[in-house]
């Protein structure tokens, strides 16, 4: 008789419970093939269960072909069901895995999620809901709802001087999906795009899949080094974060910014726009697109996730007008869409003005966010100390004096408590930013801020 543990508190029904353990059993060998099982009434005496529940899971084994029925001898185990079992490479010891204090991580590009504007949404969310018609929950347009980039049209030219048709706007999910969109649309294996060196490590990911070769140019406290992009070298694109540097920083001046113009126009190829939480630029307003200057050179690539939060995952991009068509091709063969229902809440959000509170309030509390962790830097390691590009965004940049950040100190910071960033995880050409790490403080509490500034000064400098 098969012995099957019945548990009557399970939310697990009862027939799923002895389903589940002959299934089991079989797979892995403890019932054979040719193997005769207990007839219906016997195992639901044994059980003491409705002889339906058994009915039911020997049906779905049937059905399956876990079971073979013979009429007039019984049900067996069929041939070809015993399946060898992969040996467990790791088992999760939730002991071990618990630290005696939570980690204080300083990753960039979080916002304070706690801040985000939920009863609004919610209210917004509610009229929607109410008001919709039963069309809008089908299947919608690659390019996106409408609303969405009417609306985003006219808050990017009012706000960053984007200047576009809704037409050329296609809503993404997040800005990681716009650039895989950009990879897809621009490179093959035997293209070279230029970037700006360091830059994000999941970019460089994103653009090298497509085999095409990265070709990088440094940067400064002004952005990419305009002056040091060969000639001859002609690029798909150039790709470059001009209103804030990510992660350095600097903002690119105009001088630069017309250098790069006239590069894509003698040379034929794009500039690729990212405009990496530029909107929280903490001296004088944001700095405007370099898709103002020429709209027809330029892919410019935004989201929310960083204005409002990442769970959202809306982005965009906005295409020079002989790439519109194939994006949005693109875009329909990867998802379809991006979720409607969301593109027509932010579309409200944003119309009614409530996208431009949002951001005036987050920028004075990352702002004393800043302020707060630049005074801990300072009182913390004096003289050791160089903070830098902390005019923009919701990260800075820690430079120490003599040290190296190398694996074995990363290590020992983390066995303090803190995670932190090197910006050599980011940069192409190594050994340039050995003494610098990316400090994000959006997303922490002040005590917490606190308290990683001093762990990572104890882990830095106490002797073991």
């Amino acid at each position: 008789m098969l012995w099957i543990p019945i548990d009557r508190s399970s939310d697990i029904p009862l027939n799923r419970q002895v389903y589940q353990q002959i299934r089991e059993k079989i797979l892995n060998g403890h019932l054979q093939a040719g193997e005769k099982l207990a007839s219906t009434r016997e195992l639901s005496a044994e059980l003491k269960v409705s002889r339906n529940v058994i009915l039911e899971a020997y049906d779905q084994l049937l059905a399956e072909g876990f079971l073979i029925a013979r009429g007039g001898s019984g049900t067996f185990v069929a041939e070809g069901a015993f399946l060898t079992q992969r040996e467990t490479l790791f088992e999760l010891n939730e002991a071990e895995n618990k630290t005696k204090d939570p980690i204080i991580n300083f990753r960039s590009g979080i916002p304070a999620l706690d801040l985000f504007p939920r009863k609004t949404w919610a209210k917004l969310s509610h009229q929607l809901w109410n008001d919709i018609e039963p069309t809008n929950f089908g299947y919608d347009s690659p390019e996106g709802r409408l609303e969405l980039r009417q609306t985003l049209a006219q808050y990017l030219l009012r706000t960053r001087g984007v200047t576009c048709h809704p037409e050329q706007i296609v809503i993404t999910s997040g800005a990681t999906q716009a650039m895989t969109l950009v990879s897809r649309l621009l490179l093959t294996p035997k293209d070279t795009a230029i970037m700006e060196d360091p830059i994000t490590n999941d970019i460089q990911t994103i653009f090298k899949s497509s085999g095409a070769s990265i070709y990088p140019i440094p940067v400064d406290e002004d952005g990419m080094k305009t002056a040091l992009i060969p000639e001859n070298l002609h690029p798909k694109f150039v790709f470059l974060t001009p209103s804030h540097q990510f992660p350095l920083g600097g903002t690119l001046p105009i001088q630069r910014r017309i250098q790069l113009i006239n590069f894509a126009r003698r040379n034929n190829c794009l500039l690729v726009e990212d405009d990496y939480d530029s909107e929280f630029r903490y001296e004088g307003s944001p700095v405007s697109s370099l898709q103002g200057l020429d709209s027809e050179l330029v892919l410019y690539i935004g989201s929310f996730s960083k204005i409002l939060s990442p769970a959202l995952r809306i982005g965009y991009i906005v295409l020079p007008t002989h790439l519109i068509e194939k994006c949005r091709q693109l875009k329909w063969f990867t998802d379809l869409h991006t979720p409607s229902l969301d593109q027509l809440i932010l579309a409200r959000f944003i119309k009614d003005g409530y996208l431009e509170r949002h951001i005036a309030k987050m920028k004075k509390f990352y702002k004393s966010q800043r302020d707060f962790l630049i005074q801990c830097l300072h009182t913390t390691f004096s003289h050791k100390v160089k903070v830098l590009g902390y005019s923009t965004g919701m990260h800075l940049i820690v430079e120490l004096e003599d040290v190296h950040f190398s694996k074995k100190l990363l290590l020992q910071i983390e066995r303090f408590g803190v995670k932190i960033y090197p910006v050599e995880d980011h940069s192409i050409e190594k050994g340039k930013y050995t003494n610098r790490i990316i400090l994000g403080y959006g997303h922490l509490k002040k005590n917490e801020i606190e308290e990683g500034v001093t762990r990572i000064f104890h882990a830095v400098y106490d002797k073991e």
